[in-house]
């Protein structure tokens, strides 16, 4: 095989394609990736499919270097190459878009591309470096003022700042990881616009691994779908549509359908009400204000924003976790509060973001977590003395059962699940039983196809009974998916409210990023 060192290198400004070949990687006795054989052409925009798990991380890692292949091999423009570190990769023109930024905020655009580059001078020529970058801007398809520190850029600039900062570094061979997940949907067909213009002209090949159906119909020319750490599909994007593609990422797992849709009754009662609540936000600078904001019993209501909004301070007052400074919260006409007895008679439940950290005990075991909301309580509903662990291990034997949460037993810490298996759980404690209020915050993040499916279809199956959901989600096609409402949450403030059956993504994007 040849090395980095005896094979030429890419030049600047051109597009190279790469090919793996019969790519397998095993971790002890575990094939995490299995003969996979992708070929990406120069000039190309790629995409990659497949559920957590899929193999999709592992299969980069070995392209990038951060991994070495257990067998198979790696082309670069029709030569085989041993890529043994990220900086080989950074030879042969590969760079990695990451999910997570990884720019250093309190420095500027300006000085983030300059030390980033492999060699620095100990004394930096300030002068000389603005006016190069100038000239290397003129050639970028991006607008980005590179004075400003990069914390007081929006989320969309900093993520065309990692992308520029790749450029600038002489890649012509990108991997993006899910790269709109922090973007508004304009952002987003913006940033990848821009990209694909770039693959056209030649300059740049690209590999992007998403979950977002449309940004791969809409951007990428090509598909490669894993499953189990096998190559299952792999066509012209054109020549697939969507349901092609979700069966080859989840295979002949039945999924189970969103129910058909109640419509919500002209008399549905109010189940929440937030009036003229203000309290602080997570810097204590703002003030996060909800004038009005109203759930009906048998609807969803989604809040659309980009994170950082003010989502999580609201449902942190929703959940009795932020103190507020006036207004408020009213739940089946009652003034609520959120304690154990006020959430128990008015049959409030929650699904937070992140739920291991937020909704679990992470050490005890999932018989444990699934018993938090009934463990004080004898089966006539009075206050209980001592735990009844056969009835906790029953219980729960029954939820794992009917959510399908995989889990080696009831007696495994929770923390030892997957994600998809944790919100599982938590949906097991939370839907069972009756749901007047059911608070719901980016329930599907980081999941895979078949779970979020599932997922959803419980939350649309309590809303169908007769609960008032509030979804909070930073994914706007759930969201319009979900809701029966949607309304947009700005700088802490409800600023827009449209039916979701006649919304205009447009315009939801616009106040989104803050122009109303």
């Amino acid at each position: 095989m040849s090395t980095v060192r005896d094979t030429p290198l890419p030049q600047a400004g051109r597009a190279v394609g790469i090919d793996t070949l019969d790519m397998t990687m095993r971790f002890g006795g575990f094939t995490a990736l299995d003969d996979v054989s992708i070929k990406v052409p120069a000039g190309s925009f790629h995409a990659l499919l497949g559920e957590n798990g899929a193999g999709k991380s592992t299969l980069v890692k070995c392209i990038m270097g951060f991994y070495r292949a257990t067998s198979g091999a790696l082309s670069i423009d029709g030569r085989e190459v041993a890529i043994a570190s990220p900086k080989d990769a950074a030879i042969y023109g590969l760079g990695m878009v990451y999910q997570h930024f990884t720019l250093v905020p309190s420095l500027s655009g300006a000085e983030n591309l300059v030390i980033s580059r492999a060699e620095v001078p100990a004394i930096i020529n300030w002068a000389k470096e603005r006016k190069d970058l100038a000239a290397f801007m003129e050639h970028m398809p991006f607008r980005i003022r590179l004075d400003r520190p990069v914390s007081e850029l929006a989320a969309g600039e900093r993520q065309k700042l990692e992308i520029v900062k790749q450029l600038y570094l002489g890649r012509s061979f990108l991997v993006l990881d899910e790269p709109t997940s922090v973007l508004t949907p304009a952002e987003a067909d913006e940033m990848l616009g821009l990209i694909r213009g770039m693959t056209e002209r030649g300059e740049l090949t690209v590999l992007m691994i998403s979950h977002k159906f449309h940004e791969v119909t809409k951007f990428a020319d090509a598909v490669s779908i894993l499953r189990r750490g096998r190559l299952v599909g792999t066509g012209k994007v054109g020549e697939l549509s969507t349901s092609d593609m979700a069966a080859m990422m989840i295979g002949d797992v039945k999924l189970a359908e969103l129910d058909s849709r109640v419509p919500v009754a002209g008399n549905a009662r109010p189940v929440l009400a937030v009036e003229q609540v203000k309290g602080p936000d997570r810097s204590g600078l703002k003030t996060i204000a909800i004038d009005n904001l109203m759930v009906r019993s048998g609807e969803i209501v989604g809040i659309a924003g980009i994170s950082g909004n003010g989502q999580k301070e609201l449902t942190e007052i929703l959940a009795g976790q932020r103190p507020t400074d006036s207004g408020r919260v009213r739940v089946n006409g009652e003034i609520y509060g959120a304690t154990r007895l006020e959430t128990r008679r008015n049959n409030v439940r929650f699904i937070p973001e992140e739920p291991l950290q937020n909704a679990c005990a992470p050490r005890m075991t999932v018989s444990e977590n699934l018993a938090f909301r009934t463990f004080d309580l004898k089966p006539d509903g009075k206050d209980a003395v001592w735990l009844n662990k056969r009835k906790m291990k029953k219980r729960a034997a029954a939820l794992i059962s009917d959510f399908k949460v995989k889990t080696a037993s009831s007696a495994t810490p929770i923390a030892a699940l997957s994600g998809g298996n944790v919100q599982r759980a938590v949906l097991a404690r939370e839907l069972t039983g009756k749901v007047d209020l059911l608070i719901v915050s980016n329930p599907c993040f980081g999941l895979d196809f078949s779970a979020v499916a599932e997922i959803r279809a419980r939350i649309m199956k309590a809303r169908n009974s007769g609960a008032a959901v509030l979804l909070l989600s930073e994914d706007l096609d759930e969201l319009l998916e979900m809701s029966d409402r949607i309304i947009v949450i700005s700088e802490g403030r409800l600023v827009y409210e449209t039916p979701a059956r006649v919304a205009d993504i447009t315009v939801i994007g616009a106040h989104m990023a803050g122009h109303h």
